[in-house]
């Protein structure tokens, strides 16, 4: 089992802002100085966490964000990535269109119609993805290709030559 996880002795300036933190309006900034200030008075994270009612993942953490950052990890950060790229690039959406306009049997699958679960395993398969992709990421991929995806519908038909009769009445 590790050690317990303690924050490093406080400065005197820490301490002061920390202690000023329990003030602010920001709940986020109030929650990480009450962390900080208990794991100082060596406090475990688990007993943290159970004092202020979070997990004591929540409190490693935020005592990691301490050690690297200092008093800057009160403020919150942005949650949006700097840059966005779709996962499947214009070159494998193309590769992804060439295979929609197969039938998933040529892939040795045994349906005959595409659902979006399908189609990501066999992107995986044909080496578009490092992992199986998840079904909005293919939705979106085919989105970015100007197309529409409808779930496939079943169709009953019966050998019966009084079926299309006896179905409308």
């Amino acid at each position: 089992m590790l050690p317990p996880l303690f924050v490093r002795t406080l400065t005197r300036a820490e301490h002061k802002a920390l202690k000023k933190g329990l003030r602010q309006s920001d709940a986020f900034a109030v929650r990480r100085c009450q962390i900080l200030l208990a794991s100082a008075k060596r406090k475990t994270a688990t007993q943290i966490a159970n004092d202020l009612g979070c997990v004591s993942q929540t409190v490693r953490n935020v005592i990691h964000d301490f050690e690297g950052r200092g008093l800057a990890c009160l403020v919150k950060g942005d949650t949006v990535p700097l840059s966005v790229e779709p996962v499947l690039t214009a070159a494998k959406r193309e590769q992804l269109q060439a295979i929609l306009h197969q039938s998933p049997r040529t892939f040795g699958k045994r349906q005959s119609v595409w659902t979006l679960k399908l189609l990501a395993e066999v992107c995986h398969e044909r080496g578009l993805s490092e992992t199986t992709l998840s079904a909005p990421t293919i939705l979106d991929a085919i989105v970015r290709l100007g197309s529409h995806w409808k779930r496939a519908k079943h169709w009953i038909s019966s050998p019966d030559p009084h079926y299309a009769l006896k179905k409308t009445t």
